[in-house]
């Protein structure tokens, strides 16, 4: 057997290599033109309310975001709730096989490059008619015959179709890992609303108890005075469905906390029949006091949405390059050896081996307008993905506004609210003394319970508001993936996607104070 038509092929292949690239060349897009996130001034400083929860926060333009973002809030027990969550739930494993199943489809692609080898072997048992002449040598009619072979085939590039298809698909595994990132953000996400929410519903169902414990109070003091003759039994009727009013209230708070339990369960990847075994209060957590806010023109680099966007948007571009190159001739090189006897043992003798050397060309000369239409649905489906792409930077922008001014409002809100809470507290507790006095009536009582009532529960749910618009911010501006540890996050081996580009100077990085 000959070597030299294998040699020969892989230097008539080699060239191809540097061979033109049908299609336009992709380059990342430019960064809106803006450094504002506001149309008006954006917040620089949040003002305190005068409890914790309720602390004054400044807005640092150009803090980086640390890695395990959500130990701002300085809680153990949401940072082993994350932990658990990013390690078991099921969203996040569908993520990353999603990821290694991409990853593996442009590596099957890029195969395309080199030459593809087969080797044969294969032997049957022949009896032909005595008719005929003996086809054996020997003049047998009943032989038996073996081969062996090996054959080479490449199809050479010449127009980049198949260094398109992988520039393609390796965009669609980019894509697929910020895909994931955007998971890790998304459920890491939940995991502190839904703690957020759960403290907050602890907090609101203890307020509720303190009102109805009041109002039980109260009631008791009215029966009092009826039995003395001061008050009709109408007054006591009226606490009495006061009373009732409040403890109505009680019940759905209760659900929801619940739910909030079965949704921390299974967001850790548990049934929701396996407790939880962190509990959250509002007490427990700690506003940051310094929030990063990047600049305009790093958002891009930093969202996981924006960052598979735009490698979705790269694939597109790359597939106008394929559908293009698949319009032009397509060249073939082959060549084989092989060897065949009539005894397996015979096989390697000399003067058995043959070997073929070739090449084709295919070139599609009618097809009723298949391959145009595909370059048209390849070039309005990248028009398609640089308008999702637009859509995906207006949206992010879009948040990070709604985010700066929820925190904004939100802290005033909260101010207004404590002191609200602190009004009506004070001003129930005089009528209540009044009342027990016999100074006031019962109507002035009730209008000061239920504004006190009313209060509590705006304080609580505005300190709420609080935290979540601090989580909403990092979760607005990417989260932080670029300066993950992966073995705190989580152990499992993961691609590490690619880093924002490096802007003009290095960030600072948020401390954890």
């Amino acid at each position: 057997m000959r070597l030299a038509p294998l040699v020969a092929l892989l230097a008539l292949g080699a060239p191809t290599l540097g061979a033109c690239m049908m299609g336009p060349d992709f380059h990342s897009p430019d960064p809106p033109a803006t450094n504002l996130y506001l149309a008006d001034d954006q917040p620089a400083g949040l003002v305190a309310a005068g409890i914790p929860g309720g602390e004054a926060q400044q807005i640092v333009q150009g803090l980086d975001i640390p890695g395990q973002w959500w130990a701002v809030f300085r809680s153990q027990p949401l940072d082993r709730l994350i932990h658990r969550a990013l390690i078991a739930n099921p969203d996040i494993h569908a993520a990353a096989a999603g990821l290694r199943a991409a990853q593996f489809t442009a590596r099957a692609q890029r195969a395309t490059l080199f030459p593809t080898v087969q080797a044969g072997v294969s032997g049957t048992q022949n009896q032909v008619s005595s008719v005929l002449s003996a086809p054996t040598s020997s003049g047998d009619f009943v032989y038996g015959l073996f081969t062996l072979g090996f054959t080479i085939s490449y199809t050479l590039d010449l127009f980049g179709a198949n260094r398109r298809a992988i520039e393609s698909l390796e965009a669609l595994a980019e894509a697929q890992c910020f895909q994931l990132e955007a998971a890790y953000l998304s459920l890491a996400s939940n995991v502190v609303a839904a703690a957020i929410l759960e403290a907050s519903l602890r907090a609101q169902i203890e307020a509720t108890q303190r009102i109805i414990a009041a109002q039980r109070e109260t009631l008791g003091i009215l029966r009092q005075q009826e039995g003395l003759g001061a008050i009709t039994g109408a007054d006591v009727a009226q606490q009495e469905a006061a009373l009732a009013q409040a403890e109505v209230t009680l019940p759905p708070l209760q659900k929801a906390l619940a739910q909030q339990r079965n949704l921390l369960a299974t967001l850790t990847g548990r049934l929701p029949s396996t407790a939880v075994a962190e509990r959250f209060e509002l007490s427990d957590l700690t506003l940051p006091p310094d929030l990063p806010l990047s600049l305009p023109s790093r958002l891009v680099e930093q969202r996981p949405d924006i960052r598979a966007a735009e490698a979705s948007l790269h694939s597109a571009g790359a597939q106008v390059g394929v559908a293009i190159a698949n319009q032009f001739p397509q060249i073939t090189l082959t060549a084989g050896v092989s060897t065949q006897s009539g005894a397996l043992d015979q096989l390697f003798l000399p003067g058995l081996g043959a070997s073929t050397v070739g090449a084709s060309i295919l070139q599609t000369v009618l097809d009723g307008g298949a391959l145009a239409a595909k370059k048209k649905a390849a070039q309005a489906a990248l028009e398609q993905a640089d308008a999702q792409y637009r859509s995906t930077v207006l949206t992010a922008f879009r948040n990070v506004a709604d985010t700066l001014r929820a925190l904004e409002y939100d802290a005033i809100a909260l101010q207004a609210a404590v002191a609200s809470e602190r009004a009506a507290s004070t001003s129930f507790t005089i009528a209540r003394r009044r009342l027990e006095l016999g100074d006031t009536t019962y109507v002035i009582v009730l209008i000061a319970e239920l504004t006190y009532q009313q209060a509590l529960l705006v304080r609580v749910q505005a300190q709420a508001n609080r935290f979540t618009d601090t989580a909403a911010l990092f979760q607005a501006l990417g989260g932080g993936w670029w300066n993950r540890d992966d073995e705190l996050s989580n152990p499992a081996q993961r691609l590490t996607c690619r880093p924002p580009r490096p802007a003009g100077a290095a960030p600072k990085t948020a401390a954890l104070k």
